[in-house]
């Protein structure tokens, strides 16, 4: 499949011994500069794909059909694999088998699949886990969902924040039985946690939102733990810039008085412009 490369990628990160940051990634513009940079990996959470698709906070008002086209023209854009943060799966069991077949279309290298009740109960304000019943019923969904057996399907739970990191064990292990390939945590707070999770556990773990003391490469590769989320940062400091890049225009700026642009050397590699030209040569005649 013309997607398998990547997945193998991930898979490989997985497989190893290490323990590797990825690169935060929402858009074409993104993918390339981590691809550029080096990143092994880059993650799309959901958090970043409600902001760079609807503008709206992370609770759950994107639809699975923005979030697969905006996997595709990451796909296009770039070759480094990326892990994309699934959430619920949009629905039940059964939304999950077609999130799992569309993300798989779209380019994915993997994706996660969580147990948070989403969107929100009516009435509750605290963030709510399903049954570990239905989770399980949801990643069997997941893996009966793809056709590439080198997609990457994690198993991802927030128990370890909301109810106990007993309850996190016991559903981390349950998922780990259906045939995940990695399990993917929120809410540890310390090593002793992690080191429990770790040594009832097997498969591969992805961290996410982990305090200071988790930071440590070695620490966490010690742990099993092969790639360590931090944060969404890079869309973050793209919304400052293009907000004081406005308003310095806005208060009478000039053009050529802003700082902090992106040169026209940075533009041009980030869009791929020789090769642009390279093929309009070869296709349309143009001179190089």
């Amino acid at each position: 499949m013309a997607f398998r490369s990547r997945r193998e990628k991930l898979r490989l990160i997985l497989s190893g011994s290490a323990c590797i940051h990825p690169g935060s990634v929402y858009d074409a513009i993104s993918i390339r500069i981590a691809e550029d940079l080096g990143f092994p990996l880059g993650m799309f959470g959901g958090s970043v794909a409600s902001l760079a698709v609807l503008g709206d906070p992370d609770v759950t008002l994107i639809t699975l059909t923005e979030l697969a086209e905006q996997m595709r023209r990451m796909s296009r854009a770039a070759s480094l694999p990326v892990l994309v943060d699934a959430d619920h799966g949009y629905g039940n069991a059964l939304n999950v088998r077609r999130t799992v077949q569309e993300l798989e279309t779209a380019g994915a290298a993997g994706l996660t699949i969580e147990d948070t009740l989403l969107p929100a109960a009516f009435g509750e304000a605290k963030t709510q886990l399903i049954s570990l019943e239905e989770g399980v019923g949801k990643m069997k969904a997941a893996l009966d969902g793809r056709s590439d057996p080198s997609l990457v399907i994690m198993g991802r739970t927030g128990a370890a924040s909301i109810t106990s990191i007993e309850d996190a064990i016991r559903r981390a292990q349950a998922y780990e039985a259906t045939g995940v390939d990695a399990l993917f945590f929120t809410g540890i707070k310390s090593r002793a946690e992690l080191e429990a999770v770790a040594a009832a556990t097997r498969l591969p773990i992805v961290l996410g939102g982990a305090p200071e003391e988790l930071s440590a490469l070695d620490y966490l590769a010690s742990q099993r733990v092969r790639i360590a989320l931090q944060g969404h940062a890079p869309i973050a400091a793209a919304t400052q810039a293009v907000y004081e890049t406005q308003k310095a225009l806005r208060e009478g700026a000039a053009p050529k008085a802003l700082r902090g642009l992106a040169s026209s050397d940075l533009t041009n590699r980030v869009m791929r412009e020789a090769d642009v030209k390279a093929r309009s040569a070869d296709f349309l005649g143009l001179k190089k």
